[in-house]
Parts: structure tokens; C-alpha cells; sequence
């Protein structure tokens, strides 16, 4: 289900218009769309020219793309939890997936978050403070699955993970579906917006498992799409000596790929559809559309198929921290803007707040700054600039990335350092952590890592 140029463009006309004049907005509504294991680069606005994306590109054609996002942690539910706690993981708790059977050769996985996470302040605590009422739709994989509490009165969750007859947890009763997961998530999202009025506002985020595995389940008319795409674009290497999780994929590369392109499609069409549903409720001129991933993805590249623990030890290629991050809002976002600073997921409850009009949390050491200057192309400060360099956690494993140069580093005893010039070796083919001629670049950033991880623990 698309929406064409002419009429999203047409749609975002009137309420230009209307700034121009003086009008004065109501407090936006919120739609935040989550991926799940969707990099940027496996999009065509960030240009992938082989998975087919044209909804999620006319978004970003609608609105302000970021072009280099990063996630804290390559892991879905610690980066879900630095998403909506603006924390990181030393901060919030969660530092792996959680399941009920952690691997312990290597570490993988938790089992819980610890009890303090419960007190953790999410965006949507915030939001429903000021008025907002929330719903969450999709994967919450953060504990506490069927009733994730945090101000959302409207839930209704995943239990397991397949994509056809889905169980979901439907404000804390267990409710069997029949049919697509991803067009399931939507028919509850549509639900749940036509519920809303134009005079209080709401927040609704819709986390699809799409691209994530299994990569069975899907219509087959989105498989029939790649029958024949040979992915040639993707630099696929053999399997590395140290690959990881889901390491069978690579064995036959790309029939596994046509199928998570074929999870990609699946996803990019549900985009419309909701923002189909905003349109036909009149809903769509005050809302703030937010599209993102949890983590990013390999796929081949670098011989490693997952995320962070594709590989032994850790990784933190571009591949695995970049994602989407695509916002549109009419008549305030500018359309067909691309941003080049470098922000984080830490940065999003500042930014989302600002934008709604609520204070952050004063007494949780936040890390992140708000962007939405940056989004709405305003002038930053003069001695305020925007710091261009990001930092990751996962576990054992940290990274500190500027413009110019991605520093990682290990406990001991864990995995070597790294150290790339991302402007000469994109791909980070080129170790050059022992490079005397870099000695400078590695003592800078190992000097910002250490201050980052000092003042925010």
C-alpha cells in the first residue's frame, strides 16, 4: 500500500501554510516505527540499490534523514533500552539479549533486566506525564513482555517469534491472531489511532520483528521479488574464522538473503499503510513520523552474517552500529534534507522531548543532547557545536567514532584493539590500531572513551 509523491508532498503543503501565517501548532502527535535488525545501509535512501525500500524512501523524500545514526549497543534490547532511557547500558542494566538460556561460551544473552530497571524513566513515562496517551505495538523484548507498563495504556506485545499465526500479549491477555505478523502490528497500530482525537495528543511506537529471523513466514509475492537478485553490490566474503551467531547462513549466502530482502519489503510496505491510516483521520499534518532500527546488520559482509555477536570477540563494524534514522513532521522538519552529524540512540529521548515540549529527567545523568535543531535546520549555538562523535558499549567491547576515525577497544584478554580511518577504509579492512603514524588518533580518542565512561557509568 503506497502513498504517491504528489499526494504526501500535497499533504504537507497546507501546514507550511499555515506556519507561515502565524498559526500556532498543537503539541504533536508521535508515531515512532522500530525495525528490527534493519541497517541503514540495506536501504535504498542510504543506498542500497538491490532491497527495495520505496515507501521508507519517500519518507525520508518527506522529511529529514540522518545520515549517520548510530546505535550505543548492537544488540536489540539493550539499544531498545538506551532508546527509550536516553541511558546507557552501565546506566539502564541491560547489557545483552534477554533470554531464558544465556549462553556462557561465549557470553550471550541475559537472563533479566536487573529490578532497577523498572524505575528506569522512559520517554513514554514522560509523555504520558504531559498528557500524551501511549501505545506500544510489536516486539518489547525489555522485560516484563505482556504488561510493559511505563505510561502505555494500550499494549499489545509479541509472544515468541514467527510470522504467521502470531500469539500477542493484548494488554496483558493472551489474544491468538491468523494471518501476517507485520500486517497484524498494523491492523492493532490503525486500531489504536482511530481511537485518538485531534485535541490531545498521543504516542504510539510500532515495533515490527521484520528483517529479524526467521526469514520464513512472509507472502510470497515478497520472495518473488528477488527470485532472480544476485546482490552483487553487497561485498559478500566467505565465512570469517571468528564468525559467530547464525555463522549457516553464510553457507549459502545469497538464497538467505533474497529472503530477509523479502522481511525488508514486507516492512517497508506496513510504513505506508500506517501512514495511510494518519491521512484518512485527519491525523497525519500534527504528527511527528519517526522510522529507525534496533541495530544493524551484515549480511555477508566482513564473512559475518548477525549484528554484534556475529563475531568472537564482539564487533562494532559501520555495518552493525549505523541505522535508519528517518523523521518527517509537516510544515516543520524540512523535506528532502539530509543531515551529516554524527548522533546516537542516547540522543533520542532529548530530541523527542524537545519536540513534544517536556523536560527530560534531571536526575538520571543522560548523556545525549537534543538534535532537532539540526533536524529543523536551525542554528546551533556558536560555543555549543554539535560534538560529532558517538560512543558504544556492549559488554566487553567499546567504541569512540568522530568523523574521521572509529576506535575500538576491549577489556583485556577479550579481543585486540581497532582503530580504522573511516574517510580512506569504509569497509574498515585496514587495522591500523598499532600504527605508530596514528599513535596521536588513538590517545585522543582512548582519552574521550575514558572520559565518557567515567561520567556516565
Amino acid at each position: 500500500m503506497e502513498l504517491t509523491r504528489r499526494g504526501l508532498f500535497g499533504s504537507i503543503a497546507a501546514p507550511w501554510l499555515m506556519q507561515r501565517r502565524g498559526v500556532a501548532a498543537a503539541r504533536p502527535n508521535i508515531v515512532l516505527v522500530l525495525a528490527d535488525d534493519l541497517a541503514a545501509w540495506m536501504t535504498g535512501c542510504y543506498g542500497n540499490r538491490e532491497i527495495r525500500t520505496p515507501n521508507i524512501d519517500r519518507l525520508a523524500d518527506a522529511g529529514t534523514r540522518m545520515a549517520q545514526s548510530f546505535v550505543c549497543t548492537p544488540i536489540c534490547s539493550p539499544s531498545r533500552a538506551t532508546l527509550f532511557t536516553g541511558r546507557t547500558p552501565r546506566q539502564h542494566g541491560i547489557h545483552d539479549f534477554l533470554t531464558e538460556n544465556p549462553a556462557s561460551d561465549p557470553p550471550q544473552g541475559q537472563a533479566a533486566p536487573p529490578p532497577s530497571f523498572e524505575r528506569e524513566v522512559m520517554i513514554s513515562d514522560l509523555l504520558a506525564g504531559a498528557g500524551y496517551r501511549c501505545g506500544y505495538v510489536g516486539k518489547w523484548h525489555m522485560g516484563n513482555d505482556a504488561l510493559p507498563g511505563h505510561g502505555f495504556r494500550f499494549t499489545a506485545t509479541i509472544r515468541g517469534r514467527k510470522y504467521q499465526d502470531p500469539d500477542l500479549n493484548v494488554n496483558g491477555g493472551t489474544v491468538s491472531e491468523k494471518g501476517y505478523l507485520a500486517e497484524i502490528l498494523t491492523k492493532y497500530a490503525s486500531a489504536f489511532i482511530d481511537e485518538q482525537g485531534k485535541n490531545s495528543p498521543f504516542f504510539l511506537t510500532v515495533a515490527h520483528l521484520n528483517p529479524h529471523t526467521p526469514y520464513d513466514g512472509h507472502p510470497q509475492r515478497y520472495y518473488d521479488m528477488y527470485r532472480d537478485v544476485r546482490f552483487e553490490s553487497f561485498g559478500i566474503q566467505p565465512a570469517a574464522p571468528n564468525s559467530l551467531r547464525e555463522r549457516e547462513f553464510l553457507e549459502d549466502p545469497v538464497p538467505n538473503i533474497r529472503r530477509c530482502a523479502a522481511s525488508v519489503t514486507a516492512l517497508d510496505d506496513q510504513v505506508a499503510a500506517l501512514q495511510k491510516k494518519l491521512l484518512e483521520r485527519g491525523l497525519f499534518e500534527n504528527t511527528i513520523f519517526i522510522f529507525t532500527s534496533d541495530n544493524g546488520f551484515l549480511l555477508g559482509r566482513h564473512g559475518l552474517w548477525s549484528k554484534g555477536h556475529a563475531s568472537n570477540p564482539i564487533n562494532m563494524f559501520e555495518e552493525v552500529m549505523q541505522v535508519p534514522m528517518i523523521w518527517s513532521w509537516p510544515g516543520r522538519i524540512p523535506v528532502q534534507a539530509v543531515r551529516p552529524e554524527l548522533v546516537n540512540f542516547y540522543d533520542f529521548l532529548p530530541t523527542l522531548c524537545e519536540a513534544a515540549g517536556v523536560d527530560p529527567p534531571k536526575d538520571r545523568n543522560l548523556c545525549g543532547r537534543s538534535y532537532l535543531p539540526l533536524l529543523m535546520n536551525r542554528p546551533l549555538p556558536r560555543k555549543h557545536p554539535w560534538p560529532d562523535l558517538v560512543f558504544g558499549h556492549f559488554r566487553y567491547t567499546e567504541m569512540a567514532r568522530d568523523k574521521y576515525y572509529k576506535l575500538v577497544v576491549r577489556e583485556p584478554g577479550t579481543g585486540p584493539g581497532e582503530l580504522y580511518d573511516i574517510r580512506k577504509d569504509p569497509r574498515e579492512r585496514v587495522n591500523l590500531f598499532d600504527d605508530p603514524g596514528y599513535s596521536t588518533v588513538r590517545a585522543r580518542l582512548e582519552k574521550r572513551l575514558a572520559e565518557w565512561r567515567e561520567k556516565y557509568a
